[in-house]
């Protein structure tokens, strides 16, 4: 994954927040929409691609193009650097692939602890029942 590639590659639009903020709002286009498309990109390798496409399936279009938005600042250089920051976030995020889990075995001592625990509660628990003549 070649981040600089990656970053070059993204397309910016400004466009008119929704919401609350008065005059701001109708007049300055603050709201960032970013939109990267995943299969013309030369930044990632085939493999990358791949596992990007099915761990984001959820988010991308029919075309493979992801959209991320954000309208959280009044500036619309500092929106554009916040959704710079989440996309290259969630395709970090994305991109990491899980240890395989090693199954490992109970220790024996393990095992007959917790058999020699129980039978001590047990023992505890009879002693405590009414006497049977």
């Amino acid at each position: 994954m070649e981040i600089e590639k990656i970053i070059s590659e993204l397309s910016f639009k400004a466009v008119r927040s929704s919401g609350a903020g008065g005059q701001n709002v109708n007049k300055v286009s603050s709201k960032v929409v970013l939109t990267f498309d995943l299969k013309s990109s030369q930044g990632l390798t085939e493999g990358e691609k791949l596992l990007l496409e099915t761990k984001l399936s959820s988010r991308l279009t029919t075309d493979a193009i992801l959209i991320l938005n954000c309208d959280e600042d009044r500036s619309q250089f500092r929106n554009k650097e916040i959704v710079t920051k989440r996309f290259l976030e969630l395709i970090k995020n994305a991109l990491l692939v899980p240890k395989e889990r090693k199954p490992t075995r109970i220790p024996k001592s393990v095992i007959r602890k917790r058999i020699k625990d129980k039978k001590t509660i047990s023992e505890i628990k009879k002693t405590r029942r009414k006497p049977d003549f």
